[in-house]
């Protein structure tokens, strides 16, 4: 039996992401939660191979504990345990510090894992850096933006689209793969599956200190990266009526515009104008 392990991350569910300017962090308490979109690509793809060659699937997430919403989801599809990290220390932790404690995590409750699955970006930051951080941190071969996967024994082969051409990769286990939105589209909660997340307690929920990790680690571990400065740009509309028959009102518009409809287009009017009389 495979032994498989799903990052997911809980995301807020809005379009305009609620910023704390003084800390440079997303203020996830004034938002409803969700699972990141493309980590449920990532869980699906996790089921699948479940139903196919057999496995056992570990959801783990970092957050706080209104993430455990997340966990009960993966649950209600099909995970069979999970893990919430969750520790008011390791709060606005950037993705060099998530990925540091998520293989922590990994390393101490899930050391026998063949095959680590991860969304390829979040939603809320889309630096689609922590996976391969976290591959790099437990020392896996590992393959980004995934479409497909095959396993034979020992081998995974995987396939990705890169620059519009397909990829195809093969890799022992134990590895690690971020999966893209292209395939592997997520399926329904049944009411067994709810019925079977909530019915007994399935998540482990860790802390620092359940990690043996200490404050003098977490300063030496920690974020790296610090948001200098958040704000959102005002935009402004003008509304312009150009009014007279249909020729002079384009003319009027071209004239008015021309320079930026040649930026946007790559090409003058003039030569436009010149191609479409030829």
């Amino acid at each position: 039996m495979l032994n498989l392990v799903v990052c997911l991350k809980q995301v807020p569910m809005v379009t305009e992401l609620p910023w704390d300017e003084k800390t440079g962090t997303l203020r996830r308490d004034l938002a409803p939660g969700m699972m990141n979109p493309a980590c449920k690509h990532a869980l699906e793809a996790a089921l699948q191979i479940k139903e196919k060659y057999s496995a056992h699937i570990t959801a783990i997430t970092m957050g706080p504990p209104a993430a455990q919403e997340i966990l009960y989801e993966a649950l209600a599809l099909g995970a069979d345990n999970a893990i919430l990290i969750g520790d008011r220390l390791l709060a606005g932790s950037d993705t060099y510090a998530t990925s540091w404690i998520l293989g922590e995590a990994i390393k101490k409750q899930c050391p026998q894992f063949d095959l680590l699955l991860c969304g390829a970006y979040t939603s809320d930051s889309e630096t689609a850096q922590v996976g391969p951080q976290l591959a790099e941190k437990l020392d896996l071969p590992a393959a980004a933006y995934i479409e497909k996967l095959e396993i034979n024994g020992r081998t995974l082969r995987v396939r990705r689209l890169v620059d519009n051409f397909h990829e195809t990769l093969e890799m022992e286990f134990p590895a690690l793969v971020t999966v893209s939105m292209e395939n592997y589209k997520p399926r329904y909660s049944q009411l067994i599956g709810l019925e079977n997340a909530f019915g007994k307690n399935q998540i482990v929920i860790l802390d620092t200190k359940a990690l043996g990790i200490n404050s003098a680690e977490i300063d030496k571990h920690g974020s790296r990266t610090k948001v200098r400065k958040v704000f959102l740009r005002n935009t402004q509309k003008e509304n312009i009526l150009f009014t007279g028959a249909a020729s002079i009102a384009v003319t009027d518009f071209l004239n008015k515009y021309q320079s930026r409809i040649s930026a946007a287009i790559g090409k003058s009017i003039e030569e436009v104008k010149t191609v479409h009389e030829q």
